[in-house]
């Protein structure tokens, strides 16, 4: 099979990295990919949001199988425009990745279907979302622009005050452009988040190991969001108990409710669940891997994932059974100095050669430029440990990261703490 990955980043090179080991595989291209998936796969750097060229490159190059990493594309209904074309993509088609486009639409979906989520009301006039405020008794509150914001447009606020700075950065200021012309407001819950990975075919499904995301950029989940600080496997958090109550009360009534809707769920759901004094409330849904998450989750997944891929995007799943490693991963992310907020790029990364081979590197925002490779995002490395405990992994990746050096550096040292502190 000849295979193209879409995307540029950690995600991307950790799926290209997975695909590559599948005795299936033929060749392998990624659009634009990075300086990581260059040694493993044929890099072309195409505008992912031209469908029209990408069909194009699918069509001259034989491709069999397309596997979309980032959201925008897939909100803007590339599986659709690939299966007109008689092309096979693995992803959800532009309807159902409403769930992810659209935190009104994915409200409004589990509020009708009966899956447990927060309390919330949605605005597109930010006077009546400003009376909305006023009015309100409980903080912490939240403020989520509706639409794609990278991972950044949710605002939790301790008061009053805040609230109106979140309600001006949204809808007044644009900090997140037409995301935020309509703005949902929910109750804030408390609790431990985690994350699961559901592949999907419409009907049936298979559960990837369950993990846990650092959002805050500063130590004890302090700070700023960010599209994720790091990310370990398999969260404890995820009890069985835990998962067979999602299944039952969320992936389940999720796919036959898209399937009524006459749009079958295909490819990757992300479900976000936050469990709140042992019972699991949908926080958002995403509708492709999670980075930095699939860093950490696919190197624990022994069996060979393009037949699940390809059957997925043929809605044929059937009996195809997963196999999963006695392990545990954990994933560092080191990232540009000032980031989430403006940083400076363009800083040759030293010591990526005195990594050892155990230790997985995957670039997320590196340019290779005459023979060096440079900094050129907020998320610049992901570095993953796998090891039969938490602590081990642990030990085995701050290790490694100590070999690895570029101008303003940052990364969190306490990835796996909570893991640890139980």
């Amino acid at each position: 099979m000849n295979i193209l990955i879409i995307g540029s980043g950690g995600r991307e090179h950790a799926l290209a990295w997975k695909v590559k080991q599948s005795p299936l595989l033929e060749k392998l291209y990624c659009v634009p990919g990075n300086p990581g998936t260059a040694g493993i796969a044929e890099n072309h750097d195409l505008d992912v949001s031209d469908f029209d060229t990408l069909i194009k490159f699918a069509k001259d190059n034989n491709i069999d199988l397309t596997i979309v990493g980032p959201e925008n594309p897939l909100v803007d209904g590339i599986v659709d425009r690939f299966e007109e074309e008689g092309l096979l993509a693995f992803g959800p088609s532009k309807f159902a990745a409403q769930l992810e486009g659209s935190k009104s639409f994915s409200k409004d979906f589990m509020q009708a279907n009966n899956i447990p989520t927060a309390e919330y009301a949605t605005f597109t006039d930010s006077n009546l979302a400003r009376d909305y405020i006023l009015k309100n008794e409980k903080y912490p509150l939240v403020l989520k622009a509706d639409g794609l914001a990278a991972g950044k447009g949710v605002l939790i606020c301790q008061n009053e005050n805040e609230s109106m700075d979140a309600l001006n950065q949204i809808m007044a200021d644009k900090s997140f452009g037409s995301a935020g012309d309509k703005l949902v407001i929910e109750e804030f819950l408390d609790g431990d988040e985690v994350s699961i990975f559901v592949l999907c075919d419409g009907e049936n499904y298979r559960i990837l190991p369950p993990s846990q995301d650092h959002k805050k950029v500063g130590v004890g989940d302090t700070g700023k969001n960010t599209g994720g600080m790091g990310a370990y496997a398999p969260a404890p958090l995820a009890t069985p108990e835990l998962i067979q109550n999602v299944e039952k009360n969320v992936i389940q009534k999720t796919l036959l409710a898209m399937t009524k809707l006459g749009h079958p769920y295909r490819g990757l759901l992300y479900v976000g669940i936050i469990v709140v004094e042992g019972k699991p409330y949908v926080l958002e849904y995403n509708c492709r891997f999670g980075d930095p998450e699939t860093q950490a989750v696919l190197p624990l997944v022994k069996s060979d994932l393009v037949p699940f891929f390809q059957a997925c995007a043929k809605g044929s799943l059937g009996n195809l059974s997963l196999e999963i490693e006695d392990k545990c991963a954990v994933d560092v992310v080191l990232t540009s100095g000032g980031y989430p907020d403006a940083y400076d790029k363009g800083f040759k990364i030293v010591g990526l050669d005195q990594v050892v081979d155990e230790i997985l590197t995957f670039h997320a925002g590196t340019k290779a430029e005459n023979k060096n490779i440079l900094t050129s995002g907020g998320r610049v490395l992901n570095l993953v440990a796998l090891a039969d405990t938490f602590e081990e992994c642990i030990e085995k990746v701050y290790c490694e990261i100590e070999k690895i050096s570029f101008q303003k550096m940052n990364f969190r040292r306490d990835i796996g703490f909570k893991v640890l502190r139980g």
